[in-house]
């Protein structure tokens, strides 16, 4: 087979003409990039509004009345006010309407994105001498902006980041998300200029499930406090799971016992709605709006019981209407959690994308990956600029979208016009909602994440190795911490696979009888062996750090090492010399010459022909040309041909520059191969 002859590209010139074409201005050029940037445009002037718009209207409703108290719920895992979280929903459903190529998936508040923000928000808040406990009880308010209940209302003048105003703690928590978001965000877009949407393939399904599971267990352990109203201090720092459980074991003689049957009434009522929903599923035409139900039912029974005066159980406080003027995030808050927003804004993109692509491969449409991180970028930078924090697509509400007729994102429109409702006139009607009842609607919504332990051991028969990239990214993201466990997680995973590179599977191979095909001896029956010929598969690519695992390899499947044979032919002809020399005819074992000529091999070497099997090495760095340069010597040195079979054009070209096949590439058609078979017959038809 004759290669093609490929002409060689000016790499010069084709940037040239890449940088003038995406510099040069035109009308048509502005058009496009407008209707790339506002995906909007394409498909808005040709909504098919007597076909979609009762599917979009329907489950624009159902997810604006779940966002209603999942957004308070969330409040607390981000260390936040209610309204932040209401404002949150609102602005990212708008801008992902505008910019985002996915029909489906339902941007706002996620529990995972929201418990990385607020582990950053208690952190700086400690640091910056505030309290965080937030069990105090709130303070009667009138339910404006103005008037600001605070659970530490000690100003605290923030010149240790640059600011001169004084800022109470929910100013500075909120400043501090708002800055994490913008980060987020800003890293996002610049990910996406620069076409860095490969680093999601570092995340595996195995580390996202395992992140998600161990982020889990942390979400519900931050809230059992509020299931059983006690105050315990929030924990910071690593090993905040295993911190918390103890806290919450000393101090259980404490529980409200209000609280606790809150609780224990709710999560039943949860539970149980879901799991009739799940069932009958088929038989709804939309989801029962039980956390709606739960909440609006929870509220009127805390306020005319007055639970709060009578039990101390602990509410949600004031919930302000309306919107607080834009502000510019911080600068100098941006510098103090920059390294934090990394992992926060890979985590939101690839939830994002891998969501996007899950449904546009169901209901048969195209994304495009790079605009989706644009999309998400610009849902955290715009509205940290009013407030908000970040924000990502969340599997629970997008299923509910779907389920319910959804058909374009017009129904993020109406689900932000449902939310918009609750912030300018309905927000202050929720000041007495019990947080325990949030604290179970938080819980009962980690249903999914944390039935991944029942599906350990179906994984386990499945992959191994994937099980324990699982539970390593689960323990650590539950033990250490979220951020600590995505690193973790992927490190490990990457390590798992140089692991497996570095021991592959080797195997020596047989002929399936009256066939021209080979197969691993010791898998397969009835293989023959061809005589004289030796065939060697290694099933990985051959780089420096398996070099000599293949050599062992080699060497024990074939029972010889070329190197300890040659060495020691050489010692028994230095000895057999000697006592020639000294006219000696009895060797120093006390053998004749001609016996002497048996002991130089110890053995009879049974083949005179090693066929390599390369079909599964992908590529080879240099060292992997030297080793087989090596082979080649050293078994030609016992008068034994190393032959390449089923090598691929990547591997061929290595081959090539490293020299292996001689200057003029003269002796290259009798040392490559392009099937096994082919190799076999030329080693047979050796002398």
């Amino acid at each position: 087979m004759e290669r093609k002859t490929h002409a060689k590209i000016n790499r010069k010139e084709v940037m040239l003409a890449k940088l003038r074409k995406s510099c040069s201005c035109t009308p048509q050029k502005l058009k496009k990039f407008l209707m790339d940037f506002f995906p909007v445009l394409r498909w808005l002037p040709k909504y098919r509004c007597k076909e979609y718009i009762w599917g979009d209207v329907m489950s624009g409703l159902v997810i604006g009345i779940i966002l209603v108290p999942q957004a308070i719920a969330y409040s607390l895992l981000a260390g936040l006010k209610p309204i932040y979280s209401l404002y949150t929903s609102f602005f990212a459903n708008i801008i992902y309407f505008l910019m985002g190529t996915s029909r489906h998936v339902s941007v706002g508040i996620f529990s995972l994105i929201s418990l990385m923000v607020g582990q950053v928000v208690d952190r700086e808040l400690l640091l910056a001498g505030f309290d965080l406990n937030d069990d105090a009880p709130p303070a009667s308010g009138d339910g404006s902006l103005q008037n600001d209940n605070l659970s530490n209302t000690t100003a605290f003048n923030l010149t240790i980041v640059g600011i001169n105003a004084e800022c109470g703690k929910e100013c500075y928590a909120i400043g501090i998300a708002t800055a994490l978001t913008f980060m987020a965000g800003v890293y996002q877009v610049l990910m996406g200029i620069f076409r860095l949407g490969f680093v999601s393939m570092y995340l595996s399904e195995s580390v996202l499930d395992g992140f998600a599971t161990g982020a889990s267990l942390t979400i519900l352990t931050a809230q059992v406090k509020y299931l059983i109203g006690i105050k315990i201090p929030r924990s910071q720092g690593h090993g905040m799971l295993v911190i918390t459980w103890i806290n919450i074991f000393r101090n259980i003689s404490q529980a409200n016992l209000c609280d606790v049957i809150t609780s224990a009434i709710c999560i039943v009522v949860l539970v149980t709605a879901k799991e009739l929903g799940d069932r009958y599923k088929h038989k709804l035409k939309f989801p029962l709006p039980t956390e709606l139900v739960v909440i609006v039912v929870a509220t009127l029974v805390s306020h005319y019981g007055k639970l709060n005066e009578v039990y101390a159980s602990s509410v949600s406080g004031a919930i302000p209407t309306g919107f607080i003027p834009p502000k510019v995030p911080e600068f100098n808050l941006m510098l103090r959690v920059a390294l934090d927003a990394l992992p926060l804004a890979i985590v939101s993109f690839v939830f994002t994308v891998s969501l996007s692509e899950m449904f546009a491969k169901k209901y048969a449409y195209t994304i495009r990956a790079n605009q989706e991180m644009f999309a998400v970028g610009f849902c955290n930078i715009i509205p940290s600029f009013f407030h908000s924090f970040a924000t990502s697509a969340a599997l629970a509400k997008t299923l509910v979208k779907t389920s319910t007729g959804c058909q374009t994102q017009i129904s993020g429109v109406i689900s932000a016009m449902v939310v918009l409702l609750v912030l300018l006139f309905l927000a202050p009607l929720f000041y007495s909602l019990q947080k325990c009842v949030l604290a179970c609607i938080i819980i009962v919504s980690l249903r999914g994440a944390l039935r991944k332990f029942q599906d350990v051991p179906a994984r386990y028969q499945v992959n191994k190795v994937d099980t324990l990239v699982w539970v390593v990214t689960m323990s650590a993201s539950a033990l250490v911490s979220t951020e600590i466990g995505l690193l973790v997680g992927i490190v490990f995973s990457m390590l798992c696979i140089i692991v497996q590179t570095q021991r592959p599977r080797t195997a020596l191979l047989g002929q399936i009888q009256d066939t021209s095909f080979y197969e691993d001896d010791l898998e397969y029956e009835n293989l023959s062996t061809v005589p004289k010929v030796k065939i060697f598969r290694f099933e990985a690519p051959l780089y420096y750090a398996n070099r000599n695992y293949f050599l062992k390899s080699l060497y024990r499947l074939t029972n010889l090492d070329p190197n300890l044979e040659a060495a020691r032919r050489k010692k028994y002809e230095k000895k057999e010399k000697q006592h020639l020399k000294k006219g000696n005819h009895r060797t120093a074992n006390g053998l004749g010459i001609g016996e002497t000529t048996l002991q130089l091999v110890p053995k009879q070497i049974d083949f005179q022909a090693l066929v390599v099997d390369c079909s599964s090495i992908s590529f080879l760095d240099t060292t992997g040309v030297n080793t087989l340069k090596e082979i080649l010597k050293d078994y030609k040195n016992l008068n034994i041909s190393v032959l390449l079979a089923c090598c691929n054009p990547s591997v061929i070209d290595s081959l090539k520059r490293g020299g292996y096949f001689g200057k003029d590439f003269g002796c290259m058609q009798e040392m490559l191969f392009y099937s096994i078979h082919n190799a076999v017959l030329f080693a047979k038809d050796q002398k």
